[in-house]
């Protein structure tokens, strides 16, 4: 197992936002308007927040269809299609061998599963006493499962349902939607 597979949390960086920034203008640039939104989500989006390093990138489109529409463009820029992807919900990516590690999850705008990131986001952008329960829960898991990060992702699981459901109500109490897009 190479390091880069190894489960790590890592302190909040800075450099993270930057960093999606950098990886989203690429983006942008290669997909054009097929990309109706680019946001970061996952952990390192969320300031202050504890989290494997990787940089997770959401890509709203219409339709999947053709693929080769997304597939062609991202691998221009070095990211490699992972087909065999079993969640047929999205279109994942992932930098080419050796680059940094990026997870691109490409979904259908509007859809549930691309609702989902974008509202844990924003609701734990907001809601700070949720952060540090989850940093723990990270933290176990990651010093448990150091070698296994399907175990890993698992482990999270319950908390992140419970975590959804108070989101979920803080939206409808707040009239929430997703903000513009992040590039």
């Amino acid at each position: 197992m190479t390091s880069d597979e190894l489960v790590e949390i890592c302190d909040w960086s800075a450099e993270w936002a930057e960093k999606f920034r950098v990886k989203a203008t690429l983006i942008r640039e290669a997909l054009g308007t097929r990309a109706r939104r680019i946001d970061h989500i996952g952990s390192t989006a969320i300031h202050g927040l504890a989290a494997k390093p990787i940089i997770d990138i959401q890509i709203s489109v219409a339709d999947f269809d053709p693929p080769d529409s997304l597939v062609e463009p991202l691998k221009a820029i070095g990211y490699v299609w992972r087909s065999s992807n079993a969640e047929l919900t999205k279109r994942y990516f992932r930098e080419s061998p050796g680059e940094e590690r990026t997870h691109i999850h490409v979904r259908r705008l509007g859809s549930w599963h691309e609702q989902w990131p974008l509202l844990f986001r924003d609701y734990m952008r907001i809601r700070v006493e949720e952060r540090e329960p989850y940093v723990e829960l990270k933290r176990r898991l990651a010093a448990q499962f150091r070698n296994d990060r399907a175990a890993y992702t698992t482990g999270k699981e319950d908390h992140l349902w419970q975590i959804i459901r108070r989101a979920d109500r803080w939206a409808a109490a707040t009239g929430w939607m997703p903000g513009v897009s992040d590039a």
